[in-house]
């Protein structure tokens, strides 16, 4: 039986698996499925065939997308094939960023500086129609983690969202193909500790951890985003 592929790209921070779980656990919560086909990229583990998966999700990681370690560029030719078959797909946050550069997009740090916490997304006319999108309102709250972003988007694809820091919060690459910026699978607690974990680095920024704690609120709209993707896969 097919299942959903989760190209898992990092691990969380080790304080917050012992406390939260991992990458895996976040998303089979969010998908709403009991059971996902793992792999591991960052660990060199095998990319599966097109026809033994569903649909794809590429997780989050502390990596970064513009270095382009051999087992991301790996990762980014097989994305590649999967769009090209029209299969189901989601990046998120260097999923996201994994999906335009794998496409001919530009990925770097990002202009505005690191973008943490919770933030305001807003939608633009694009989404209205979107099938991944299209259910959330003009503005929404999402959790965020971020240093790189997507510079310029590839040919074709369509701009639906931005936010404070991030103008390419969520775009549509192709007829099943999305990415978002942010973290539809974060939960309040999860958010809370990697704001905790990277004070330091935050500080060192010009930005205070105290504050961004204090904004942190709940994001049930941009959580929805995981359930969608899994309608649209299984319509397939």
């Amino acid at each position: 039986m097919k299942q959903i592929t989760l190209i898992k790209t990092g691990s969380t921070i080790p304080e917050i698996k012992r406390q939260h779980g991992d990458f895996e656990d976040w998303f089979m919560a969010g998908l709403g499925v009991s059971g996902l086909q793992l792999v591991e990229v960052y660990r060199d583990q095998q990319l599966p065939a097109l026809d033994e998966t569903e649909a794809v999700v590429i997780t989050g990681s502390a990596a970064m997308v513009s270095h382009r370690e051999g087992w991301s560029e790996a990762t980014a030719a097989w994305l590649r094939q999967v769009v090209q078959a029209d299969l189901p797909v989601l990046g998120v946050c260097y999923g996201h960023q994994l999906l335009a550069q794998a496409l001919g997009g530009k990925v770097g740090l990002n202009p505005n500086g690191r973008q943490i916490g919770t933030v305001t997304g807003w939608q633009l006319a694009a989404a209205k129609a979107d099938p991944l999108l299209g259910h959330l309102p003009l503005q929404y709250a999402a959790q965020t983690s971020h240093s790189e972003a997507v510079l310029e988007l590839p040919s074709g694809a369509e701009l639906l969202a931005s936010s404070p820091l991030a103008e390419n919060f969520a775009i549509r690459f192709s007829q099943k193909a999305w990415g978002v910026q942010f973290h539809p699978e974060f939960s309040v607690p999860v958010m809370t500790e990697y704001i905790r974990r990277r004070a330091d680095d935050i500080r060192k920024e010009g930005l205070s951890p105290e504050q961004l704690l204090g904004e942190v609120t709940a994001a049930d709209l941009s959580q929805t985003v995981l359930q969608k993707f899994v309608e649209i896969s299984t319509r397939n």
